[in-house]
């Protein structure tokens, strides 16, 4: 089996301990609550609750999700990181997720690359002495500011190395910004989705379709899987779903069930 794990997007109509019953009962190792639900994250139960409840369950809180658009530099923003940062402790969460802006600002080539070390400089301190790793999730969009993971696990070289920041792999985003390296020496995270209409084309429209993964995948998911499970990687292999059709399913533990099963006969049939 790889180390399943589930971002609560994929879950979105559920309350939080629902969904840590629906991950507890899918043999996943973790979740990944998230704070952009239209409600307060963990339906506002206190982080130290939150994460005691996991652990009653067996399960670890991988991270918590997510500030954005991390980096358009401002108060706020800071306030944000230290907020997300704070609970994360408070809940023995492991990282906490960072998404870079995706409406065209700050996307120009020498600009992007320059910001993004700036303020990975800005959160670094924040970090210390907290044990908790920032994620930063390349977005395969025309109009994102970070879409190679290249040009992160550079800066994460430049500010200060992977022990406070790594990278978040996703299939659909990988696929849309053209592929390329995948560096599994720098992911703490892969989230996994599939596409399986067969004629829109594959790029960022399809970004809220996101579904489960089945032989129809257009996403390559199975591939990119396999190649971090051949490189040695030991993290885990998270859904983020954006369906409705998924979210909103009257059946949704049988149909996770059924794509973690079809990804792994999939892997052991290679």
């Amino acid at each position: 089996m790889i180390s399943r794990a589930i971002n609560q997007k994929t879950a979105r109509p559920l309350a939080y301990e629902a969904f840590l019953d629906l991950a507890r009962n899918l043999d996943c190792v973790g979740v990944e609550p998230r704070s952009d639900l239209g409600r307060p994250m963990v339906d506002g139960i206190s982080p130290s609750r939150a994460g005691a409840i996991a652990r009653q369950r067996g399960l670890r809180l991988l991270g918590l999700s997510e500030v954005y658009p991390f980096n358009d530099w401002s108060e706020e923003r800071a306030n944000a990181i230290e907020t997300l940062i704070a609970a994360a402790v408070e809940s023995g969460a492991e990282t906490i997720s960072l998404i870079p802006r995706v409406d065209g600002g700050g996307a120009e080539d020498g600009v992007r690359q320059r910001v993004l070390r700036e303020v990975m400089r800005e959160v670094l301190p924040m970090l210390d002495g907290h044990g908790i790793v920032a994620l930063i999730e390349p977005i395969g969009f025309a109009a994102s500011s970070l879409k190679h993971k290249a040009e992160l696990v550079d800066a994460i070289e430049a500010v200060g190395g992977p022990t406070k920041f790594k990278l978040v792999h996703d299939t659909f985003q990988h696929t849309i910004a053209g592929g390329g390296p995948i560096f599994p020496d720098y992911t703490a995270m892969v989230h996994i989705s599939g596409i399986a209409d067969p004629l829109p084309p594959l790029d960022d429209k399809l970004d809220a379709h996101r579904g489960l993964v089945d032989g129809g995948d257009r996403c390559g998911t199975i591939d990119q899987i396999a190649a971090f499970i051949a490189a040695g990687y030991q993290g885990s292999f998270s859904f983020e779903c954006t369906a409705a059709a998924v979210q909103d399913s009257k059946s949704l533990e049988n149909d996770i069930r059924r794509s973690f099963d079809f990804i792994e006969r999939s892997l052991a049939s290679r």
